[in-house]
């Protein structure tokens, strides 16, 4: 076998292999011995056909297809052995040249990594914000726990602020076709939440059970949902029934009602608690999440188009995914942004697809020239840990008994020790 290398670009290199006869005859050799065993013969039972034989009965179309196969997958695998390639996705074959059994030659153009330049990660040196819980917050916890406390019965009168409202609401365009996202149905409302747009509220405080009442609103501009921004929707609102609501004061009664707390005082410091794990967790979240992007940004990685391509479809499978268990399709929520399919695979896939496999690559690159490294026992460790959460699934079970699933394993917690790493050696406090 002879190979020659050609380096087509950073990110692409070709191969032009010639393979020997004695590489194509063994190659040959072990094509038939494999296909010999599904070749029937008059005096030999299935299965046992002599190779000689056998090979006088089989397709010579097939047969040559076979053993160019097999010879190109041998002298492919040597050849990148030879030159030290680490190919990351499969190549593009062009068959050169092949004189049956004796001469093969064929080109492989291979995509592969371009090299990493580091930032100097090690100068960046930062402090993560301090988390802090302020007493509106505390309140806002407060009013939620009232609401779910509040006792509600239903009243034969005008509906009015602060009370909850069960409606049926259906908006339509000006041609009278109904606009998505702008119906309901059996929708507990509470008036003055400010849950819907400006001024839907307002239209329905005022009606009694069993009314209805027809209205034009305008979207604001700012609206969540692109194709409803400035969108003037005519809405018709049936009111099923009004119920009063009684919030309880927030005294130490209402405290023994929400927990195992004697006072009020009790349940807000056990709040703010609260509220400062979930605030810290998401901080420090957040200020690592500012750290990888800030090194990512400041080293240089070549990407070769086709690892983008692929990264890109798996971000679509997870958009779909994410959209699917909200139960909207993946046109619901084009719509929702305003994009066509196209503008957002360009603008948002694309993009998202080269920043995970950017930061991929230089924290595994960080991780190469620190010398970090996983050991079977952290595996095994995490493996106990996982299946400690997952003994009830059989079907998780069985996942984490599979090698492959180990090595998936091992690439996180590498990730895990390398992020650590990098947070140990920039945090300023």
């Amino acid at each position: 076998m002879k190979a020659t290398k050609e380096q087509i670009n950073e990110t692409s290199v070709k191969l032009t292999i010639l393979v020997d006869s004695e590489t194509l005859s063994t190659a040959k050799k072990d094509v038939v011995t494999r296909l010999a065993k599904n070749v029937k013969a008059a005096g030999f039972r299935e299965g046992h056909v002599p190779p000689s034989i056998a090979e006088k009965q089989l397709d010579q179309n097939i047969l040559q297809s076979e053993v160019i196969d097999e010879a190109m997958n041998r002298s492919y695998q040597e050849a990148l052995a030879e030159h030290k390639i680490r190919p990351i996705l499969p190549p593009k074959v062009e068959l050169l040249k092949f004189v049956p059994y004796s001469t093969l030659e064929f080109a492989a153009t291979i995509e592969v990594l371009g090299k990493v330049k580091l930032a100097d990660w090690k100068a960046i040196k930062k402090t993560q914000p301090k988390a802090n819980v302020d007493k509106e917050e505390i309140a806002t916890v407060i009013s939620n726990l009232q609401s779910q406390l509040a006792e509600k019965s239903e009243v034969d009168r005008a509906s009015r602020s602060g009370d909850e409202v069960q409606i049926d609401f259906n908006g339509v365009d000006d041609k009278n076709k109904p606009v998505s996202g702008a119906s309901g149905k059996d929708y507990p409302l509470t008036l003055g939440s400010n849950t819907f747009i400006p001024g839907f509220e307002d239209n329905v405080i005022g009606l009694k059970s069993g009314e209805s009442k027809t209205f034009d609103l305008t979207f604001p501009k700012d609206y969540g949902v692109a194709a409803l921004q400035n969108r003037t929707v005519t809405f018709t609102v049936d009111v099923k029934s009004v119920k009063e609501v009684k919030k309880p004061n927030a005294d130490d009664a209402f405290a023994a009602k929400a927990g195992p707390f004697k006072t009020i005082d009790e349940l807000k410091k056990d709040i703010e608690k609260q509220l400062l794990v979930e605030k810290e967790r998401t901080t420090y979240q957040d200020f690592e999440a500012e750290i990888i992007n800030e090194i990512t940004n400041k080293s240089k990685v070549t990407l070769p188009e086709g690892l983008i391509e692929e990264q890109a479809q798996g971000v679509m499978r997870e958009l779909q995914q994410n959209m699917s268990y909200r139960g909207l399709t993946l046109q619901e929520y084009l719509s929702s942004v305003g994009k066509t399919e196209e503008e957002h695979y360009k603008e948002d896939v694309l993009p998202e697809a080269e920043r995970r496999l950017k930061a991929g690559l230089v924290l595994s690159e960080i991780s190469l020239v620190e010398k970090i490294d996983v050991t079977p026992e952290e595996i095994d460790q995490r493996i106990e840990i996982l299946k400690g959460q997952h003994r009830n699934d059989p079907q998780t079970m069985a996942e984490l008994e599979k090698p492959e699933n180990h090595r998936d394993i091992a690439a996180r917690l590498l990730t895990e020790k390398t992020i650590a790493k990098v947070m140990r050696s920039v945090s300023k406090g």
